[in-house]
């Protein structure tokens, strides 16, 4: 009888995508033999895992945890809503979201993290479900936040259960002000990040490449005009205070209160918390953004479902 090691199960686990016991019952059952291990599986249908991994996953949820001085957010794919729905899966990234906050935005860090209280970690048992549910899942992103004197205010939109949904937002705000007068503004800003999608918190921040991007653009249109090159200059610089107010939070106009900007909402807030209030970052993960999800041929994956590959 062959000696069957770790080493040996996690081979076969990776060449499968099976479950880790599965891994061992199928070495055990062929005396080692990696083959006719491999062969075992795809008998009773658990070798799919490694066979659904090429498959875009852009459906799946927004996973929130923390409490109100730090806090994660974990975007975690499937490829179909339907699986989003299940409990199994909905129960799946809640716990990969309350790791998070140990995490402290490192994916790796998230993905080597214990899952729950079982043995096994949180990639592994994405493996698993991956095997057990029959469809691609990637844990895709996480970020994190933490606030020494102050809140960490979150908010998630289309919420499907605690802490799960498509839109999750968390925003670090600093004072020593009152922390319900924080928590509630905080709450405030965090929804309106959801709504209003600013790329970053102030002008200083925004990624030098987008407004290099956007000034050349604006000035491209500008110079249609045929005005004159110092007229030019002012067109341009006049259309990218414009555009900040559209891309930067402290210069937006405040969902909650249009008239004034999140700016004054802030300094506002501040003198009712009794100590100036700084947002020092925020992270908005929308469910899917940037996935490339490609064409797909609807005929083609009838004929392949109907043939069962």
């Amino acid at each position: 009888m062959a000696t069957i090691t770790a080493a040996l199960v996690k081979e076969l686990r990776d060449k499968t995508g099976a479950g880790m016991m599965d891994c061992k019952a199928a070495l055990n059952e062929n005396d080692g033999d990696m083959e006719a291990a491999i062969d075992w599986l795809r008998a009773k249908g658990l070798a799919k895992a490694a066979k659904k991994a090429g498959r875009v996953a852009a459906e799946g949820l927004i996973g929130l945890a923390g409490d109100d001085k730090e806090a994660a957010v974990v975007e975690v794919n499937s490829e179909t809503d339907f699986v989003a729905r299940n409990p199994s899966f909905q129960e799946l990234v809640q716990t990969i979201a309350a790791a998070g906050p140990k995490a402290k935005g490192d994916l790796a860090a998230l993905g080597a993290a214990s899952y729950g209280k079982t043995k096994m970690n949180v990639a592994e048992t994405l493996k698993e479900m991956v095997g057990s549910i029959g469809e691609n899942m990637t844990l895709r992103r996480t970020a994190y936040l933490s606030a020494k004197d102050g809140v960490v205010a979150n908010y998630m939109h289309n919420q499907a259960a605690p802490g799960l949904g498509k839109i999750g937002v968390i925003v670090a705000l600093e004072s020593t002000g009152d922390a319900d007068a924080l928590k509630a503004i905080g709450k405030q800003v965090a929804m309106h990040i959801a709504a209003a999608s600013p790329q970053a918190v102030d002008t200083d921040s925004l990624d030098p490449e987008v407004v290099e991007r956007e000034r050349a653009v604006l000035t491209e249109q500008a110079k249609e005009s045929g005005k004159p090159p110092e007229v030019v200059d002012k067109m341009v610089e006049g259309r990218l205070r414009k555009f900040y107010q559209d891309v930067v939070l402290l210069q937006q106009a405040f969902v909650h209160d249009p008239d004034n900007t999140v700016a004054k909402a802030l300094e506002a807030a501040g003198k009712e918390a009794g100590a100036p209030i700084k947002i020092t970052g925020f992270y908005r993960f929308a469910l899917g953004e940037g996935i490339d999800k490609g064409e797909s041929d609807f005929a083609a994956e009838v004929a392949a479902a109907a043939s069962g590959s």
